[in-house]
């Protein structure tokens, strides 16, 4: 335990530095930091709801209107049908059911065949439990019920909450904003909270703004190079970046698409993750009656050229139309993993807003208030520190000295890997780092009383410091394993700020068993190994 060569002497004293150099930047004015040079570290941790004031909205998605739009859907689709077949009738919506009343009762055999059939055709795309999503309940005569089944109605609510958090987190996350919460709560409800922001009504604003998706042809007059060389596209063409963004931000290619809408995302009503005849991950879109026939007769004219899909002027996907997409449904493919298929289903399904939201709570936290916690935070922090350096250097002398200067780089070295990560620090991530502060001196504390045990047995120095690094390692990485699954339990199914307590706490215990393993051993060992002390006064 008390060989160090020269490599690992670099290493510790290469993460260490690192660590102080990348949290720095939180001790820097906004001013300071714009004089940095470029090649320093200049991110800050961010500072939470509860430190900085900013915006908290709880919405209510509106089912009412989630479950009409499906049922209204559902109308088309069977009217359109027994139009087709010459069968004389009126489907009128009531709730969550259909009534059909046919003018000749000698068509109710033919009704409920095309019924049946039209069910299992659309039911998977429209609330993706299967075809039992509307229930047939023969009425009397010339009168048939359809009713949306308990499974259906409840999959196309927990959707429509979904797809709302990702379009409103597009949103927010066009603003720039650090570590917006924005999160289910309850059945239909969404929990924002975006730091930073102090008056409710520009987020509101922003919330307000619907995505738009729609989908193009490519322009396959313009080359590549054409494009990348800042050439005027002709009228009726524009130039749009791709979705997908490389290391540095930037978007991996361009696309030169006509400005005319081919069909409307607002005709999209479902788009899943599948697979499609070869065996491969795809992604399957179904439109309602409108847009079906819009993307019927636009595939059936462009066959072999590229169509885009464009999600708030970027183009999300560019594959090639094979055959005319008839029906309503298509297959997206292009070499997708599992992953990429399910965030382009996902995105697809968020280009806009699936039902109006309400607002049903609606409050600022000041910067009074973070300022003050910002303050309490910092007088625990001092407090909580001082003593625990007080009493460390009281009870083991010079060695305690060490464990204070170790101390105080691993306060460092947290802040450092927060800020590396972009993490946000709320209230309780303070208490993390305050308790960290107790956890990091834990270990050393372990080590200098096996030290001491060693010593009163009759070992001299080297071999007493030696045993009792070796000896009191066990202990040290158990008892922090410990604790660390605890803050992954905590970050795995906590929200807010009891994520920020674990995110500090992990961050701790790997700067505590660093410092306390590594760096105070280091030094310890080149004093030792400098003075040759014959009694160590522990």
């Amino acid at each position: 335990m008390l060989d160090f060569p020269r490599w690992k002497v670099t290493a510790i004293a290469f993460f260490s530095l690192l660590g102080i150099m990348l949290a720095l930047p939180n001790f820097l004015s906004d001013e300071q930091l714009e004089n940095v040079p470029g090649f320093l570290p200049s991110k800050q941790v961010s500072l939470g709801l509860d430190l900085q004031g900013g915006a908290h909205l709880l919405m209510g998605v509106v089912m009412d209107e989630v479950i009409q739009n499906m049922i209204e859907d559902k109308r088309l689709n069977l009217r359109d049908e027994l139009l087709d077949e010459k069968i004389n009738h009126r489907i009128v919506p009531r709730g969550e059911r259909l009534v059909v009343t046919l003018v000749n009762e000698e068509d109710r055999e033919n009704a409920l065949r095309i019924i049946r059939s039209e069910i299992v055709k659309v039911g998977a795309s429209l609330a993706s439990v299967g075809s039992d999503d509307i229930i047939i309940e023969d009425g009397e005569g010339n009168v048939i019920n359809l009713i949306l089944s308990e499974a259906a109605s409840i999959e196309k609510k927990n959707q429509s909450v979904e797809q709302s958090i990702e379009v409103l987190r597009r949103r927010i996350d066009a603003m720039g904003t650090k570590e917006p919460i924005i999160q289910q709560n309850g059945a239909d409800r969404v929990l924002i909270q975006v730091p930073g922001i102090k008056d409710t009504k520009e987020l509101l604003k922003i919330i307000g703004t619907t995505a738009q998706m729609n989908f193009h042809l490519t322009d396959l007059t313009l080359s590549e190079r054409d494009i990348n060389s800042g050439r005027r596209p002709p009228t009726g063409t524009v130039i749009l970046p791709s979705y997908e963004k490389d290391a540095n931000g930037e978007p991996i290619r361009k696309h030169a698409i006509r400005t005319r809408v081919m069909v409307s995302g607002e005709d999209l009503v479902q788009a899943t993750q599948t697979m499609d005849e070869n065996n491969q991950i795809a992604v399957s879109i179904t439109f309602n009656t409108k847009g079906g026939k819009q993307f019927a007769d636009a595939t059936r004219a462009n066959v072999g050229k590229p169509f885009a899909i464009v999600l708030d002027n970027e183009v999300i996907s560019s594959p090639n139309i094979r055959t005319a997409i008839l029906g309503g449904s298509a297959i997206i493919t292009g070499g997708f993993s599992s992953k990429e298929a399910s965030d382009l289903a996902l995105l697809l399904r968020a280009g806009a807003l699936p039902a109006p939201l309400e607002v049903l709570e609606e409050r600022t936290v000041g910067p009074g208030l973070g300022a003050d916690s910002v303050a309490a935070g910092k007088v625990a922090s001092i407090i909580g520190l001082v003593s625990v350096m007080v009493y460390v250097a009281l009870s083991y002398g010079l060695f305690g000295m060490i464990a204070n200067f170790a101390l105080a780089v691993n306060i460092f070295l947290i802040f450092g890997i927060l800020s590396m990560f972009g993490a946000t620090l709320t209230l309780p991530g303070i208490a993390g780092v305050v308790l960290t502060v107790g956890m990091a001196v834990d270990a050393n504390v372990l080590i200098f009383e096996r030290i001491r045990e060693e010593m009163r047995s009759g070992k001299n120095v080297l071999s007493a410091i030696d045993v009792g690094y070796s000896r009191a390692f066990g202990t040290i990485i158990d008892a922090n394993v410990t604790t660390l699954i605890a803050a992954l339990i905590l970050f795995q199914f906590g929200s807010g700020p009891v994520k920020g307590f674990a995110v500090t706490l992990a961050a701790g215990i790997f700067t505590s068993v660093f410092t306390a393993v590594s760096l105070s051993r280091l030094i310890i060992v080149m004093w030792v190994r400098k003075t040759r002390p014959a009694v160590l006064r522990l």
